[in-house]
């Protein structure tokens, strides 16, 4: 429960709401009370930092229904709603900006689908178009004006979304990303659409709007995969480059991930939980920029031991926050208490990602 500061943000805790999809917001992406009320809610709760569910950057682009948009300035208004229940409570919030590509589960059939090469999708089986130099740079400067966008919204921040198995993601992915220019074959190609789209944000927003960064530490995929050592190559570039934040993950989008990410039970079991921190505390050994490690943290003693035995700086959750909003508050009062988020997985829904116990409770 210290009290950190980011550039000039001043953060009253460790704890972040890492982004997951809601699936809150209308067909088109534009706010509802429903989604002001869950952001209302954590930020009630005492959670520092929120992350928003991914927002595409490009009309039609949503993976699936009900996602928040960002691609023109019609969302600002409802934005604005957001970013000011969430300042009037104490925490601050970030947009997470993001773009699919071959992961898209939507009206699939009806748009161009974007990848880094004709590849067909291990989980979706969907082959993308290979994107154009002129469709990176369209990429390029739809993610900077999302992120001026929430800028003008009065978000503290951007997260640009590189985990989990969507389009930059898929860039950094060997296996994926069999392009033959300077947008493909070593980790140096590969990354410089991510490398690209973090200066074109950086020059749209100035440097002292916070832009944050979510990476897999490695797709898990053996050797077809982003590597361990790709990804703190990654890092360290970013962070040379002015990055404020990077929050470290896992590739969970399909059957390659390591099981303990998508196991039940993993509540009672210290060893099997903040899985990615030992990948986070190499990382953060690394770069000047502040680390923050998702993935099973639940237990208040072992995120502190974390943190006085590394130079991971904060602690993201989702899954935990999505049971109880109210968590951190909670912990602040007695740090001992057991959160009642069992890792049961039935949160996620394309009717909204509401805790099972929750839903019960609502009908």
């Amino acid at each position: 429960f210290d009290k950190t500061k980011i550039k000039s943000l001043e953060l009253k805790n460790r704890f972040i709401r890492s982004a997951t999809h809601e699936a809150m917001a209308t067909d088109d992406g534009y706010i509802t009370e429903k989604l002001v009320e869950v952001y209302e809610n954590l930020a009630k709760g005492g959670v520092g930092i929120i992350i928003t569910g991914f927002a595409y950057t490009i009309k039609g682009e949503n993976t699936s229904l009900r996602m928040l948009a960002a691609h023109d300035d019609s969302f600002v208004e409802g934005f604005k709603q957001i970013t000011e229940t969430v300042h009037n409570h104490g925490a601050k919030i970030l947009l997470q900006i993001a773009s699919s590509g071959s992961q898209a589960k939507f009206k699939i059939k009806d748009k161009l689908i974007w990848g880094p090469s004709a590849v067909e999708h291990l989980y979706t089986k969907i082959t993308p178009v290979e994107t154009t130099k002129q469709n990176i740079k369209t990429l390029a400067e739809a993610f900077g004006d999302a992120a001026l966008r929430a800028k003008k919204s009065g978000f503290d921040g951007v997260q640009i979304h590189c985990a989990h198995g969507y389009l930059l993601n898929q860039f950094l992915n060997p296996y994926y990303n069999r392009r033959q220019d300077e947008y493909g074959g070593n980790i140096e190609n590969r990354a410089r659409i991510l490398f690209e789209i973090y200066e074109n944000i950086r020059k749209k927003v100035g440097d002292d709007f916070l832009v944050a960064i979510k990476i897999n530490c490695s797709d898990f995929m053996e050797e077809k995969g982003l590597q361990f050592g790709e990804t703190k190559y990654i890092c360290q570039k970013l962070d040379e480059m002015g990055i404020d934040l990077i929050e470290i993950s896992g590739n969970v989008g399909y059957n390659q991930t390591p099981p303990i990410i998508f196991e039940t039970g993993i509540a009672e079991d210290k060893s099997r939980q903040s899985y990615f921190s030992k990948y986070a505390a190499e990382i953060a050994k690394t770069v000047k920029a502040p680390v923050s490690v998702v993935g099973g943290n639940r237990d208040f003693d072992l995120m502190e031991k974390i943190l006085n035995e590394t130079r991971i700086s904060y602690f993201s959750l989702a899954r935990t926050l999505l049971c109880e909003a109210d968590l951190i508050n909670k912990w602040q009062e007695d740090t001992s208490y057991k959160p009642k988020c069992i890792a049961c997985n039935k949160c996620w829904s394309l009717k909204g990602n509401i805790c099972i116990f929750n839903r019960v409770k609502e009908s």
